[in-house]
This record gives structure tokens, C-alpha cells and sequence, in this order.
């Protein structure tokens, strides 16, 4: 599975002059931005002196990543983040954009599926289907429209073009959101056939918007969406977590990569950088 996941590392990529290549990253300094999906949900530990709120964890691909490489990790990704708040301040925590200094040579970023609802929109159909992990009503559907989808879009062009400024000499890769709904539901991933295939839909298009903003503006794609489809929560190996009547969060955030997803996208970070 490493070699489909680099060849698709490899042929889905946009890159500049400003890749390393196979130079020695260590002690180069990296950021890793995002949302939950970044930071690894409940899949172990908090880091020290990481706001609780935010949910890093020690074992999410920006840990692994620069443990393997050696790299100086600072780590902003905060469960709940959408575009807005790799941008602008949020709720007394910074823009996660203003990490990126001169000095950055490697950025690393899953976000955008907050902004359309993804896995909150996910956790409340399987809410609806039948699906629990706590008491009280389901989560509302999102009320995602057009509007969303190109503000979204627009954010991720102008995270590209601060990226480039702050740190001309940073190479950025966008990190895709791991693939969540199987092609045939099973009891670990509880979902009605309908909203399996709307949040199926979802998760391709927002791929396909990241992956035309990263080709825009010569960014590299990881496209952790594709190397992921054979490890669905259904799959004899689930590089994520679904969400069932028994669902009781000891594994992980449902609909959210577990750490075999999180152990997965560092290997192929570190191989294709």
C-alpha cells in the first residue's frame, strides 16, 4: 500500500523550484495547520501546553512526520477550525497562518471540511440512522450552500498565496481528507443510503477543490483521499473510524482518521518529501 500511496503522492502533485527534494530535512522548521483531522482526534495523548480544546495530539501526522524527519514541528491544527481560522484570530487562539515565518521550510495542511459540514454533517446522519454516542437530540443537518463552496475555495487560495509570502522558501503540501463513507455500508459505519451518497459526493468535491487550489498556485497534493479508499471504516484495516449504536469514543472522534490513517499519510509525507 506505501507504493500506491507515493505514486499517487507523486503523480498528483503540483511543485516549484522551492521542493527540497531528497535533501536532509532535519531541523528544518515545519508548520502543520488544520482542523480535527490534522490535529488526531482522540487518537492518543494531548501535546504539552496545546490548548485542550484544539485536540493535537502526539501520535497525528505532524508529530510522526517530524519525529521520522527530525524536523522543528510547530503544530496549530485545532479540532473544529475552518478556512477563516488559518486566517484570522479565533476565539483567543492566533490565525494559525501567522506560524509561517521566513524560516519555514516545510507547511503541511488538512482544512475545508468544516466549512461544508463534513464530519459534523456525517456523525448527525448517523445520528439519524440510528447511531449514538451520548445522549441527547442529533446534530442538525448543515446548511451548506454555493456560497459556502466559494468562500471555501477562496480561503484556500489566499492560505496558498500568505504561505508563499510569509515563507518563500516553504514548500506546501495539502493534505486531503482521508476517504470516510464506504462504497457499501456495514455496521460500523450506520448511515441511510441517501446521505451515504450525498457525504460521499461531499468528500469528492471538496477533494477536487483542494486539489484545484494546490494546482493554482504550485502547491504539492497528498491525496490521503484516494490511498485511503480500500481503508473505510468497513475495510479489514480502517485508516478511519465510522460511527455505529455502540459508538462509545474510546477509539477516536467518529467519522476521523484513526492513528493507522495518521501513521499512513506520515509515511507517504515522509517518502515523498
Amino acid at each position: 500500500m506505501l507504493v500506491t500511496i507515493v505514486s499517487l503522492g507523486l503523480a498528483g502533485c503540483a511543485t516549484t523550484g522551492q521542493d527540497k527534494g531528497s535533501a536532509d530535512w532535519a531541523g528544518a522548521g515545519y508548520v502543520a495547520m488544520g482542523s480535527s483531522f490534522a490535529a488526531g482526534a482522540g487518537i492518543g495523548a494531548l501535546q504539552p501546553g496545546s490548548p485542550a480544546r484544539c485536540g493535537r495530539t502526539v501520535n497525528n501526522y505532524a508529530s510522526l512526520l517530524a519525529q521520522r524527519l527530525q524536523l522543528v514541528l510547530t503544530d496549530v491544527s485545532c479540532g473544529g477550525a475552518v478556512t477563516a481560522n488559518v486566517l484570522d484570530p479565533w476565539s483567543k487562539l492566533p490565525a494559525q497562518i501567522e506560524a509561517v515565518t521566513p524560516d519555514t521550510r516545510l507547511v503541511t495542511i488538512t482544512i475545508g471540511g468544516n466549512d461544508v459540514g463534513y464530519a459534523m454533517g456525517l456523525m448527525g446522519a448517523s445520528c439519524r440512522a440510528g447511531a449514538s454516542f451520548g445522549s441527547g437530540s442529533c446534530i442538525p443537518k448543515p446548511a451548506t450552500d454555493e456560497d459556502d463552496w466559494r468562500k471555501l475555495e477562496q480561503n484556500l487560495t489566499t492560505i496558498s498565496r500568505q504561505v508563499a509570502a510569509r515563507a518563500p522558501k516553504a514548500r506546501l503540501i495539502f493534505v486531503q481528507y482521508v476517504t470516510l463513507v464506504p462504497p457499501t455500508l456495514c455496521d460500523a459505519a450506520v448511515l441511510s443510503g441517501a446521505e451515504a451518497k450525498e457525504y460521499r459526493a461531499l468528500g469528492e468535491r471538496l477533494a477536487a477543490v483542494t486539489a484545484r487550489v494546490a494546482r493554482a498556485n504550485g502547491a504539492t497534493v497528498l491525496p490521503a483521499d484516494k490511498s485511503s479508499r480500500d481503508h473505510t471504516a468497513c475495510s479489514a484495516e480502517p485508516w478511519s473510524h465510522g460511527m455505529n449504536p455502540h459508538y462509545d469514543l474510546k477509539q477516536g472522534a467518529p467519522w476521523h482518521p484513526t492513528r493507522a490513517g495518521h501513521a499512513a499519510i506520515a509515511q507517504a509525507l515522509a517518502v515523498l518529501l
